[in-house]
Parts: C-alpha cells; structure tokens; sequence
C-alpha cells in the first residue's frame, strides 16, 4: 500500500492532516484533535466526507436526484465540521467529498494528496469495538502510506487539548 513519498515538508508545501467525518459519535473526537493539533503546529486541516456509492443502478434522472441529495448532505456535515474547526482552533479547513467504499477513498486521497501526512481517525467507545476505520487500518497499519493518529472515544475536549 505504500504509495509515492510525502512532500509536506518540502519548499512549497505544507502538511496536512486528514480527518474522516461522518455521523459517528466519535467523529468529533478526531475532528477535534486533528484541528488543535493542525493549528498548533501549522498544518492544514483536510476534511473528508465519503458518499456510500448505490446498490444499484438508478434510471438517469433519479440516479441524479440521489446523487445531488447525497452531495447537499455531505457539504452540509461538512459545514458544521468546518464551524467546530474554526471554532476550536481558528483554521479554515479544506473539504473534500468522494463516492465509493470508505476506506479504499481514504487510501486514494492519501495517494492523490502528497501533502497529507497524518490520518486522524478516534475509536469508538461502546461495546461494539473501535469502529470498522480504526479496524480496517490496524490491519493494514504496517503498509499504510501515512501514519495514524487514533484519539480515544472516551477523551473529552479538556483531555485532547492538553495532548494536541
């Protein structure tokens, strides 16, 4: 899975960190860790909203529809992301929204985006286990492109702040 190297740290370029946002309970964990953390070290802030592609195939028209629908939803969560940043941490983050399965968008991002050099993700807090993100990337943890950052679920703001 190791892709082409890492220029954040090269004359023109910046590092970023990459958060996944979606409508988990501890996606504000890894937000917020990801955006203290950005600015106290002056990366970039990249948000990431990933669309779960359809089942199956729409007439044309209602395949718009859907898609248009999925879009508005994702900028809107994006949005509010993006207000929590600025908020924490005064950074305007940059956004980006993908369509297909979750964790192979990630992989692609981090392969399109030299500049990304941290992947934040926080784990879940309940009986079900960290979270399928924080699943997937520990199996694949010894070849991935970039390093992981895992918040746990259980932190509260104070307790983040203090480590980012």
């Amino acid at each position: 899975m190791t892709g082409k190297p890492r220029r954040s740290y090269e004359t023109g370029h910046r590092p970023k960190f990459l958060v996944v946002v979606d409508e988990t309970p501890e996606c504000d964990k890894a937000l917020y860790f990801a955006a203290r953390r950005a600015g106290r070290v002056g990366a970039d802030l990249l948000m990431l909203w990933v669309i779960s592609p359809p089942d199956y195939q729409h007439w044309l028209g209602v395949g718009e529809l859907m898609k248009a629908e999925a879009e508005a939803e994702a900028n809107a969560h994006l949005e509010k992301a993006a207000r929590r940043a600025r908020d924490v941490a005064a950074i305007e983050p940059q956004r980006a929204i993908r369509t297909g399965p979750r964790a192979e968008e990630i992989v692609r991002l981090i392969e399109e985006d030299e500049d990304i050099s941290l992947l934040v993700l926080a784990a879940g807090s309940g009986s079900e286990g960290p979270g399928p993100l924080v699943s997937y990337t520990m199996k694949v943890a010894a070849s991935f492109p970039v390093p992981i950052a895992i918040v746990p679920g259980q932190l509260g703001d104070r307790e983040i702040d203090a480590l980012a």
